[in-house]
């Protein structure tokens, strides 16, 4: 007796829809009415063929109407190398102008077909955090602060990396450097409380883990700018806690100082409060300075004096990645950055 086979086709259980195809390139062109060639132009946002806005428009309403987004390793593959920007995660508290500067580079870097992941490498310090961010293998690598060594930016080198830049106190080999000179804002604040006739001056230095390479440097600013004249500083440590604001507040007459430079605005209003709990008038007995210039600090009664910052500007940096993107071989470029500017007010 011969035997037939019948293939019966698979058919989704009821009730469960069957899955969709993941869109193409293709899928859009169709829709569009455009080559796909025109598409890959207009989503990888193409500046060496000029193609009209109508045509532009139809291309990312197709892409939107299908969902279609364009796949970033195949992407990686045509250009020969990645479109990743990694930056670490800060250990440290950041502030609001940290902050500001974070968002604007991200947006100036997006306009330039870069996308900016922060990488949260707890634990990991120095070079092992270098080899931690190469396993992403991006293009381009912007390290905050210090701890990064020559061999770390040789790791992301060897991954693929064309771009290392430091943002810090000092230069790394083989890496583009933003020196960040933190001296200078504590030489401003106190030349301006000695200039107001200050004499007793206390600089107050975070207790928090991993901000000493912006305090330290802050300090020897102080002490630099007082060196040679009758002024006395002293440091004081201090956490960012109200409790410990109103711990060194019960004992600053005890401290006999007429002035205290706070390290930023952020510690500067929380000493302020607890010093005007305590019954020390500002800036009678105490003048008060603070750094970054937030509106916060504008609104605080009496209102603070402060060491205005100001920072690269994220295009400028966006720029400095593209050109060590686009040539690798460069010799790295050291610039100078964080001009700070006393801006005095009623608190000193």
């Amino acid at each position: 007796m011969p035997y037939v086979m019948v293939q019966i086709p698979k058919t989704p259980a009821p009730g469960v829809p069957a899955p969709r195809s993941v869109p193409t390139s293709a899928d859009v062109a169709r829709l569009a009415g455009v080559s796909r060639a025109t598409v890959s132009y207009v989503l990888n946002n193409t500046s060496a063929v000029r193609i009209s806005e109508p045509t532009r428009r139809r291309v990312h309403e197709a892409a939107k109407e299908l969902g279609y987004v364009p796949h970033a390793a195949a992407r990686s593959l045509r250009a020969g190398h990645s479109r990743l920007v990694l930056m670490p995660a800060p250990t440290i508290p950041v502030g609001q102008l940290y902050g500001q500067f974070i968002n604007e580079l991200q947006w100036a870097l997006s306009r330039l077909d870069y996308t900016v992941v922060q990488h949260g490498s707890v634990g990991l310090h120095g070079d092992e955090a270098a080899r931690a961010w190469a396993e992403l293998r991006p293009v381009a690598v912007l390290v905050p602060g210090a701890g990064l060594g020559p061999k770390g930016v040789a790791v992301l080198k060897r991954s693929g990396a064309r771009a290392v830049v430091t943002l810090g106190p000092e230069t790394v080999e083989g890496a583009h450097a933003l020196l960040m000179d933190h001296e200078a804002v504590g030489h401003r604040a106190g030349r301006h409380l000695y200039e107001r006739g200050r004499r007793r001056i206390g600089v107050v230095v975070p207790e928090e883990a991993g901000l000493e390479a912006f305090s330290l440097p802050r300090l020897s600013g102080v002490r630099a700018a007082l060196r040679d004249t009758d002024a006395t500083v002293t440091d004081l440590p201090l956490a960012y806690t109200e409790e410990a604001g109103a711990r060194l507040a019960a004992r600053w007459r005890e401290l006999g100082l007429d002035a205290v430079f706070a390290y930023n605005d952020e510690y500067a209003m929380l000493l302020t409060r607890a010093l005007l709990d305590e019954g020390i008038d500002i800036p009678g007995e105490t003048a008060v300075i603070g750094a970054d210039d937030l509106m916060l600090g504008r609104l605080l009664r009496p209102r603070l004096s402060t060491v205005r910052l100001e920072l690269p500007s994220g295009r400028d940096l966006a720029e400095l990645v593209d050109r060590a993107v686009r040539d690798p071989a460069a010799a790295p470029e050291t610039h100078k950055v964080l001009e700070a500017t006393v801006v005095h007010r009623e608190s000193s």
